[in-house]
């Protein structure tokens, strides 16, 4: 699913209505339809007698509410219109739907000042149909009072297609904005709405069908968004005949002395994601401390040196003999950044010949380095955050996601591999540009170990069988999908990276097992 700005939306709408024929008040019609149908959803199925003030602003944003308060009347809800607009104010299509509530008597009212603002109390919801997508400027006067009342009634807010006030192009909010509870997206979902601090104004987000053939939507240049349904299609099926052989064979390389943790959340990772084997390779005299922590996970002792209880360069021949028997590996959890283990990191890349997940530590020998990298002849992932990005690249990343994008871009192109950059929202870029948001994930993943447990996922997919940009996408979601149901069960503060491991099994059973089904945070 692409993620669009404004202006491409505008384009994708004039060539349904130019080029095949689609009435603009059909596609409103649509659109207010599938918004009351979500309404009645989140109502659970029961709007009759229920109170919705909706309040619509001049253009076709408050168009589509009047279409919602016309469904919402004829299934037996009182709704309640509020006009931000003079009547003599609208034209077009949202004019010929303000004409159709006042002729079936709809409860219409014009917000003139505050004292006109009404009391939304005994609301069961709000609407806002305030400004579209294509608002750029701050809201001011009594709209800005207006908003700021919605935002302190203590009453669930839906937005129709993004909340007024938010740059849906940026994500970015520049004066008073409704923080919605759920989102209505109209056709795709719009770019601002899954970059901060937009994302945190949209709540639960619905893309809605307005009836727009899809064929429209796949030459649109922009974002592509992680969505379950991707997921659900690109993780593969387990046969019935499948031994643990079938199912990935994964080997880690990680730890050193007081990083034990980082290389047992990575191998637990990789078991809860589905790998049949993994084997966890780590400096000998720490081997009987893994045997300890792990069960499933079996433990290769290596070559180490001995007073530092690291990686050295002679582990290089045992390391590549590990990695000839399994289907992928990971490189780099815990593995510290003594002289020889960044020499043994920097050799080994370019000799191995199975799909590689390069992360932390395992990042830090090719800072500056890319031609290292570039020595590397099998797929492989990069799994930075902004700070090992910065240093990798030898150049600061600027402090906005979004505009990292850019430099993200460049740099992938330039090593020819797949880079996952860790953040609020995660990106996942190709070596030839694709950019996928992964729209998962929570603050309370921001713990010690949730890299390493995303590491372990995306490993565990690579030795399934994946192309390393499905891994990185489809790991990415799941990863963050996992951290979100621990979160909505123990809460944001003191989840750590184990809750996130302990979750994954049952957000591989949500979004693959169940094809998405019960996913409603982000669906169409």
């Amino acid at each position: 699913m692409k993620l669009v700005t404004s202006l491409q939306m505008q384009e994708i709408d004039r060539q349904a209505i130019d080029g095949l024929g689609i009435p603009s008040l059909e596609l409103m019609e649509n659109a207010g339809r599938g918004i009351a149908r979500h309404i009645s959803e989140l109502l659970e199925g029961e709007v009759k007698g229920k109170r919705i003030a909706i309040f619509s602003g001049k253009g076709n944003n408050g168009g589509d509410g009047f279409v919602v308060a016309r469904y919402l009347n004829e299934w037996g809800a009182s709704a309640e219109v509020y006009l931000l607009a003079a009547p003599d104010d609208y034209q077009g299509d949202a004019l010929v739907n303000y004409q159709k509530i006042v002729d079936l008597k709809l409860p219409v009212s014009q917000i003139k000042s505050v004292e006109d603002s009404p009391d939304l109390s005994s609301a069961d919801l709000v609407v806002d149909a305030i400004f579209g997508t294509g608002f750029r400027d701050v809201a001011r006067g009594l709209i800005s009072t207006v908003i700021e009342s919605i935002n302190s009634a203590e009453v669930p807010v839906l937005a129709v297609d993004t909340p007024s006030g938010l740059n849906s192009d940026t994500g970015e909010v520049e004066g008073p904005c409704i923080r919605a509870d759920y989102t209505s997206t109209l056709a795709l979902p719009k770019t601002g709405q899954f970059f901060y601090p937009g994302r945190s104004y949209c709540g639960s987000i619905r893309v809605i069908d307005i009836g727009i053939p899809g064929e429209e939507f796949r030459e649109v240049k922009g974002l592509n968004l992680a969505t379950p349904s991707l997921v659900a299609e690109k993780v593969p099926t387990r046969d019935p005949t499948y031994h643990k052989g079938d199912c990935g064979k994964l080997f880690i390389l990680a730890g050193s002395v007081g990083m034990t943790g980082a290389a047992a959340l990575a191998a637990q990772a990789a078991v809860r994601a589905g790998a049949g084997l993994v084997y966890l390779g780590v400096p000998r005299s720490l081997n009987d401390i893994l045997e300890v922590k792990l069960t499933e996970a079996l433990t290769k002792p290596l070559p180490e040196l001995r007073k530092q209880r690291a990686l050295p360069v002679r582990a290089l021949g045992p390391i590549i003999e590990n990695i000839r028997e399994v289907d992928a590996c990971c490189l780099g959890p815990g593995v510290g950044r003594h002289f020889e283990t960044i020499e043994l990191f920097r050799r080994l890349v370019g000799r191995i010949e199975k799909p590689i997940v390069l992360d932390a530590d395992g990042l830090y020998p090719f800072n500056g380095k890319p031609e290292l990298l570039k020595t590397a002849t099998v797929e492989m992932v990069l799994t930075p955050h902004a700070g090992e990005l910065a240093r990798l690249t030898g150049s600061s990343l600027p402090e906005k996601q979004l505009e990292r994008i850019e430099p993200l871009r460049a740099y992938t192109a330039e090593i020819g591999k797949v880079v996952l950059l860790k953040g609020a929202p995660t990106l996942i870029c190709s070596p030839e540009g694709e950019i996928y948001v992964c729209p998962t994930g929570n603050a309370g993943m921001a713990s010690g170990g949730c890299g390493d447990v995303l590491t372990g996922t995306i490993g565990s997919l690579l030795a399934s069988g994946m192309s390393a940009l499905d891994s990185a996408v489809c790991g990415a979601f799941l990863h963050g999908f996992a951290g979100d149901l621990a979160a909505a069960d123990i809460g944001l503060y003191g989840l750590i990276a184990s809750d996130v491991n302990a979750y994954l099994p049952e957000a591989f059973r949500l979004v693959v097992e169940e094809k998405a089904g019960t996913f409603s945070s982000l669906s169409s």
